[in-house]
């Protein structure tokens, strides 16, 4: 059937938008292709999948996702693959592939819970051509290039401008007028005090400095 093949996607980062507050974009590209599937997500979300990207960042305590995960390997519950299988009026459904004692369950779940747990676990992320011929977009960026670029960054602020209904919190804080040290010890402080949005903010300043 047209549309119905699966395509592999990556995750090529998160990106908040500077005007809309709260508002943040997974980014997803194809893995043999150049398009890009922007997925608004809440904040919540945006910091759970960004901890699972950051190796840096380890938090005291599990959070749901990691508690998910933990919960699993205790019962010898695998999660093999999740599908971006459906998009309705601009919001995308997806499926968790899970596996026990050789019995294959589909668990229907929102994209970015899904996401976060298929990090946690090493699973691939899918979805059909169809939606990716539907809300795809092309993006003259290096095939190699890891970070979301300049002009990502600014196509995704005009589709997430006004898009976001569920998240509240936004990154603020400047912190270009503090040194590396500092900025470790902010780092420090931030992951003890299980505040993972601003060590997360802290984590992209400390990265734009050592590249």
């Amino acid at each position: 059937m047209k549309g119905m093949s699966l395509v592999r996607l990556n995750i090529k980062g998160i990106s908040y938008s500077q005007t809309q507050n709260g508002a943040y974009a997974l980014i997803l590209s194809e893995e043999d292709g150049d398009r890009k599937l922007p997925i608004v997500i809440g904040a919540f979300e945006a910091q759970s999948i960004a901890i699972a990207l950051e190796k840096d960042i380890k938090p005291p305590r599990p959070l749901t996702h990691d508690l998910f995960k933990n919960f699993a390997d205790r019962f010898q519950i695998v999660v093999k693959q999740v599908i971006i299988h459906k998009l309705v009026d601009g919001v995308f459904y997806s499926s968790i592939i899970s596996e026990r004692d050789g019995i294959e369950e589909i668990i229907d779940a929102r994209t970015s819970d899904a996401i976060a747990l298929a990090l946690r676990f090493k699973a691939p992320i899918f979805t059909y051509k169809g939606i990716l011929d539907k809300a795809g977009i092309y993006l003259k960026t290096p095939p190699k290039e890891e970070k979301i670029s300049k002009e990502e960054e600014e196509v995704i602020e005009q589709l997430l401008t006004g898009d976001d209904k569920e998240s509240t919190k936004k990154i603020t804080e400047n912190y270009t007028k503090y040194t590396i040290k500092e900025l470790y010890q902010m780092l420090d402080e931030a992951v003890k005090n299980e505040d993972y949005e601003k060590a997360a903010g802290i984590r992209d300043e400390i990265s734009k400095r050592e590249k």
